[in-house]
C-alpha cells in the first residue's frame, strides 16, 4: 500500500473495552484519513478486564465495516508504534477538560521523543463525552443488553456479560 505518510493516522489506546466514544472517533477520523490504524496496547498503570487478544478482537468487530481501518496490537512508546506504520499523525480522541490536561502533557513528551509526529485531537461526541471502562464495569450488571448498546457496540455487550457476570 503506497500512501503519502499524512494520509495514515494511528489511534492508540487499551480500548478495555471498545465504546461508542472511540468508534465515533474512528469513524469520523476515518472520513478525514485515507487510513487508520487502531493501535491495542498495554497501560502497564491499568488492570486491564480484557485480555489484549480480546481487545483486539472486540475493536476488529467493531470497527468491521470500515474498510479503511487496520487493528494492530502493540506493546511500549506509542510514538514508536506510529513510527512503525509509517505514520506521521497520532490521534487522541478527548471527553472532557481533564482528558485535555492529560493528553497535553502526552502530547508534548510524544513531541520531545520524535518531534516529526503531530497529535491530532477529535472531540467525542456529546453523547459520548462520559463513556469509561469505569462506567461500564459500575452499569454493566445493572443494565440490561438496550441499555448497555448506547455505551458499547454489540459484540462488546455480549462480551462484558460474559466477563462481568462470572464473578
Amino acid at each position: 500500500m503506497s500512501t503519502h505518510n499524512g494520509e495514515i493516522a494511528v489511534y492508540t489506546g487499551s480500548f478495555d473495552p471498545i465504546t461508542l466514544g472511540h468508534l465515533d472517533v474512528i469513524d469520523r477520523a476515518s472520513r478525514i484519513f485515507t487510513h487508520i490504524v487502531v493501535g491495542v496496547g498495554i497501560n502497564p498503570d491499568k488492570q486491564p478486564l480484557f485480555d489484549q487478544k480480546e481487545r483486539v478482537d472486540l475493536v476488529e468487530a467493531a470497527v468491521a465495516h470500515l474498510n479503511n481501518v487496520t487493528v494492530r496490537r502493540f506493546q511500549g512508546l506509542s510514538v514508536t508504534f506510529v513510527r512503525e506504520q509509517r505514520a506521521r499523525v497520532v490521534l487522541r480522541g478527548v471527553r472532557s477538560l481533564t482528558d485535555i490536561e492529560s493528553e497535553f502533557t502526552m502530547t508534548l513528551a510524544n513531541r520531545m521523543l520524535d518531534s516529526e509526529i503531530e497529535t491530532v485531537f477529535l472531540m467525542a461526541d456529546a453523547q459520548y463525552s462520559h463513556i469509561s471502562s469505569s462506567l461500564l464495569k459500575q452499569i454493566t450488571p445493572l443494565a440490561d443488553d438496550i441499555a448497555l448498546g448506547k455505551f458499547v457496540p454489540p459484540e462488546v455487550v455480549k462480551a462484558l456479560r460474559a466477563k462481568l457476570m462470572k464473578n
